[in-house]
């Protein structure tokens, strides 16, 4: 299986079975013979003779300006002496901090200079979006920087400068934060039953917690533990006797209620014969008898 040949500009076919090569001037049988010949020497030198002269006859073209920056590398001396000092002014509420670095071995006709950096772009601590850092740097001194809230600074003329002090080699740099306004504490609406309240409608009172249901009475006396209380009996009809007391398992019967003495109990059974007590009748009166 042979793949197409695909048509180049040097390409030439002259004859259906025939392949030409108008770059190097030769004629091919088939079309592997004329792939052999384009991988070779002849044929690669006059492609190359063929570019180099294309790039001679084509115009110059400006070339893009390519501004070259000079690395300076000195030696290191190590870190400056610095002084930080923490204020606060009560008219304004707002906190500042002074910066006071110095610079005694500082290069001739230089100026320290400063910048503020995220915490995001540098690379030795890990990431914090509650800090910000302050940089300073004056050759030949490494750069020192402060780790500072992330706080908007007030860069307005009276509070934020810096000052460079060619005579003491001291340079110094005030900051003010901005203070945050309070935030104000907005009432919680009160809610109903869909868990909305309209506007301007009072809240309703809740209500009373739900109260434990009373006790259950405790069990009458002398009976068992675990058995149904008695019923209740009705209520007596009027004129007629109150019921008995009822009887209790053990122990004799309560006294009634006003004081009465209870009926005394039946003789004791003797050898077989009960006894009985006569009581006396009155005599019989006579009929009456009408006139004779």
């Amino acid at each position: 299986m042979t793949l197409p040949l695909l048509p180049r500009a040097h390409t030439l076919f002259k004859h259906p079975f025939t392949y030409e090569c108008k770059l190097c001037l030769t004629l091919h049988n088939n079309e592997g013979n004329y792939l052999a010949h384009t991988q070779g020497k002849r044929h690669q030198t006059n492609l190359a003779k063929r570019a180099a002269r294309e790039a001679k006859d084509a115009p110059a073209q400006p070339q893009p300006h390519k501004r070259k920056v000079s690395v300076r590398k000195t030696v290191k001396i190590g870190r400056p002496g610095y002084r930080v000092t923490k204020q606060y002014d009560p008219e304004t509420k707002q906190r500042s901090l002074l910066f006071q670095i110095e610079y005694p071995e500082i290069e001739d006709n230089m100026k320290p200079r400063h910048r503020f950096m995220s915490s995001y772009e540098q690379r030795v601590q890990p990431f914090d979006k509650r800090y910000q850092y302050l940089l300073f740097a004056a050759e030949p001194y490494e750069i020192v920087a402060f780790k500072v809230p992330s706080t908007e600074i007030d860069k307005s003329t009276p509070k934020f400068f810096s000052h460079w002090d060619p005579d003491s080699k001291m340079f110094t740099l005030q900051l003010y934060f901005k203070s945050k306004p309070p935030e104000a504490t907005k009432p919680q609406p009160a809610s109903t039953a869909n868990g909305t309240a309209a506007p301007g409608v009072p809240p309703r009172p809740l209500p009373p917690p739900p109260q434990a249901p009373p006790p259950p009475p405790p069990p009458p006396q002398g009976l068992p533990p675990g058995a149904p209380p008695p019923r209740a009996l009705p209520p007596p009809l009027p004129g007629s006797l109150p019921p008995p007391p009822p009887m209790g398992v053990n122990g004799p019967r309560p006294a009634p209620p006003g004081g009465m003495p209870s009926i005394p109990p039946p003789p004791p059974v003797g050898s077989g014969t009960a006894s009985f007590n006569m009581v006396s009748r009155p005599p019989l009166m006579p009929p009456p008898q009408g006139p004779q």
